[in-house]
């Protein structure tokens, strides 16, 4: 279950999703079974990650994402979709990473919730 979000975190959610761009899950599930080539980023925590995520998915939580993206993309054209447990994480996340020059970013809308509510394969590591 979905935990109950302050107003405050909502609305600084709200302020991001209005510079970003969403992209749906059967969205990236599409991208994926293309194996097209892209840097898919679990922002979530590093327990939520150990548990499950989407496969060919890397970790770099938003509590350290800022800091250590560019160690993991120096390009920054590199197409990145990023998601977390529902796509307010990683909304937030996205409008940093353009802050910093990522020009092809994009959010998960509905994140690993949405992707195991359709029954898409998740995987562990």
């Amino acid at each position: 279950m979905a935990r109950q979000h302050s107003p405050r975190f909502l609305k600084i959610v709200e302020d991001a999703k209005k510079r970003i761009h969403e992209i749906t899950i059967d969205e990236v599930k599409a991208k994926l079974d293309r194996k097209e080539k892209f840097l898919l980023v679990d922002v979530r925590e590093e327990s939520e990650y150990a548990a499950d995520h989407l496969p060919g998915a890397v970790h770099l939580g938003k509590g350290i994402l800022e800091r250590d993206v560019e160690d993991r993309v120096s390009d920054l054209n590199a197409p990145i979709v990023l998601y977390c447990g529902g796509g307010l994480r990683s909304a937030l996340a996205a409008d940093n990473l353009q802050k910093m020059g990522y020009t092809h970013v994009l959010s998960m809308d509905g994140g690993i919730r949405g992707w195991r509510e359709k029954g898409f394969t998740l995987t562990k590591d």
